[in-house]
Formats: C-alpha cells, structure tokens, sequence
C-alpha cells in the first residue's frame, strides 16, 4: 500500500485548499442563502398618498377620502403648486387625488365628474391608481341604480367589504427547502474545485520524472499501482463529499434527516462522482501544475455561473441554460431546483431527478472510457 499512503502524503500539502473552498462554501452560501429567504406570509403594501378634496361637505366625497385612507398613508403637504412639485420630485408622495368641487353632486346627477390626479409613476403610484379606479368603477355601477346618497355609500360599502380567501393547499415549506437546495447547489462549485484541483496536482506529483522512473523500474504490478491510485482517489472524494454532507446536516438538520435530504445526500454523491472522473480525465491529459490550476478554475467557476450555483437558474437567460446542458453541474443543480420544490416523493415526481442523476452516471462512464483511451495511447509512446 504504498502507493495509497504516499497519495495520502501529498493531499495533505493541500489541506489549505480544501480549508479554503469550505470557507467560501460557508461565507458565500450563508450569504446566498439569507438572500434567498422567503416568507409565505403576505404583507400588505400602502403608497404614500395626498387628497385634495374641494367637496368637503358632501357624504360622497368624504366616503371616497376614507376608502382611500385605509388603504394608503395619507400625506399633509401645503396645498400650493411648488409644495406639491417638490413632495412628487423627492418621492415623499406617491400619487395625489384632486376631488373637484361639486363632485357628489354630479355622481347623483348622473355626471361622471373628472378627478385629477398626478403620480410619481413607480409601483406604489400604481397601486394607489388601481385604488382610486377600483371605487370609481364601482361607484359608476350603483350610481345607476339609487338617487339617494346614503343607499349609494351603503352598497359601495357592501360590494367593497369583500374580500377572497387565499387557502395555502402545499404543505411544503419552501423556505426550509429553498436554503437547503442553495447550499447544495453552491457546493458544486466547492466540490469541483476541491475534488478536480487536488486529485490532478496529486496525480501531477506522481508523474514527476524521477518518481515516474522509479515506478517503472520497482517491482510492483502496473495494474497495482493503478488501482491504489484510484481507490485513494476514491476514497478521498467521498471524505470530501462527506465533508460537506456533515457541514450540511448541522446547517439543515431538520430537512437532511428526511427522505427529501436523503436524495439531496444521493444527488451531490453522483455529482462528486461524475468530479471523480473529470479530474482523472484531466490528470491524464495535462501533467503541468501551473495548467492544471487555469483548467479547473476554469471549469469550476464556469459550471458555476452558468449552471446556477452563484446565480439561481430561473434567472438565467434560456441561451445560457441550453449551452449549460453539457456541463454536469447543470443536471445536478437541476435536481435541487426539482427537490426544492416537490411535495410528494413519489415516482412520479421524483423520475426526473432520476433521470439527472443517470445523465450524470452517463458524463462519468464517457469520462471514464476517453480516459481509458488516452491512457493505452501514451504508454504505447512511454
């Protein structure tokens, strides 16, 4: 076994590395994930809101002054042009309602008085028009059907105090999954990089020249030293992989003791894995160690960016997501996205998270098999 300690040796100058991608997994998930945070909890928006109302002794008027007041913040500014130009330019008022004079008498006579208003045209001056709109339309439908001011603010009050029951039917909370599918997916940035980077400068170190000859000439099996290789090489991406396994059940413990954070385990297992293979791939073709560190940050943060990891798949543009379809990382963050968001583990639901974790079994064996390739090729020139 004494390829399999003296691999052991070398992964141990590069502890500070894995020390290092653990931290950024920490520092830069933990901040990805309070970012992320959602609540299921509705709170209601009011905008800033100024009425001039020049009806003041009418029912009508002042029955539209008090709907708008519940539902808005209304604003005191001195009643003269320049006081409201500035109030509108530095955003202390949203949207400013002008009630015209007479305007109650009119709606009873069957008018339709205009209301002058002026807004800021952001979201909030929006919803204070929706507002606005919302009692006029229904004032114009009762107008038609009462002469009485009374009986008018009675039914404008009827239709207006009712409200829809929004009913949650899901269960899950997307909250808990959402942090926890975060976590993983930023770590595959982290398990690549630590997985790829380590195992090609150990593999690099062992292709050295003199310990290469020294190899060559000792008595042990080729076939010898080439399994001890891989089985360190195994055993230490699934120590990684372990790694981030434990850090993520004391971040989501509640969440990773479930079926859900089983497959979330099974997922990011295939995924290191298919890590595996990448950098024995790579280890193989390149054996400088100055290039070895350009090509996996370049597949590490390139995975990242258009994968999903650093930014959430949804809001990448539909271009980016289909080249992202053959990189690994894109399958795997996929299936965090999918457990994100799935009630019931069922088949059904769950075929294609299956199906990701397949594709990526797929990556691995082409790998694995070019790898191959390229490996009888050398030593045919060795």
């Amino acid at each position: 076994m004494t390829v399999f300690k003296t691999f052991w040796k070398v992964v141990k100058k590069y502890k500070g590395t894995i020390i290092l991608y653990t931290t950024l997994l920490i520092i830069f998930g933990g901040l990805n994930m309070s970012a992320n945070n959602q609540s299921t909890q509705f709170v209601d928006s009011k905008p800033d809101i100024l009425i001039i109302n020049h009806d003041q002794n009418h029912k009508l008027s002042n029955h539209l002054v008090k709907y708008i007041k519940k539902h808005s913040n209304l604003v005191k500014i001195k009643q003269n042009e320049e006081a409201i130009s500035d109030a509108l330019f530095y955003r202390d008022v949203n949207f400013i309602i002008d009630i015209p004079k007479n305007y109650s008498q009119d709606i009873m006579n069957g008018e339709n008085p205009t209301i002058h208003i002026q807004s800021t045209g952001d979201y909030q001056a929006s919803l204070a028009q929706m507002l606005l709109m919302r009692y006029i339309r229904v004032q114009n439908i009762y107008k038609t059907k009462t002469h009485d001011e009374e009986e008018l603010i009675q039914k404008i009050n009827h239709s207006m105090d009712k409200k829809a029951t929004v009913e949650l039917t899901s269960k899950l909370d997307i909250s808990k999954t959402s942090n926890v599918s975060t976590y993983f997916s930023f770590a595959s940035y982290s398990i690549m990089a630590v997985v790829i980077f380590v195992i090609c400068l150990v593999m690099s170190s062992f292709k050295e020249r003199k310990l290469h000859k020294r190899t060559i000439i000792s008595s042990m099996n080729y076939k010898t030293y080439n399994r001890q290789l891989l089985l360190a090489s195994f055993l230490y991406t699934c120590i990684v992989w372990l790694l981030f396994i434990l850090l993520g059940m004391f971040l989501f413990q509640d969440v990773l003791f479930t079926t859900r954070g089983i497959l979330y385990m099974l997922n990011s297992f295939v995924f290191s894995f298919c890590c595996l293979t990448i950098a024995l791939f790579i280890s193989t073709v390149v054996s400088n160690k100055n290039a070895v560190n350009g090509i996996v940050n370049v597949i590490a943060l390139g995975s990242a960016f258009l994968c999903g990891a650093f930014v959430p798949a949804e809001w990448l543009p539909n271009s980016v997501l289909n080249i992202a379809h053959i990189l690994p990382a894109y399958w795997y963050i996929h299936s965090n996205d999918l457990l994100k968001k799935v009630e019931i583990l069922d088949f059904n639901n769950l075929k294609p998270i299956f199906i990701n974790c397949l594709v990526m079994i797929g990556f691995s064996i082409i790998f694995i098999i070019i790898n191959n390739i390229i490996s009888k090729h050398k030593q045919k020139f060795n």
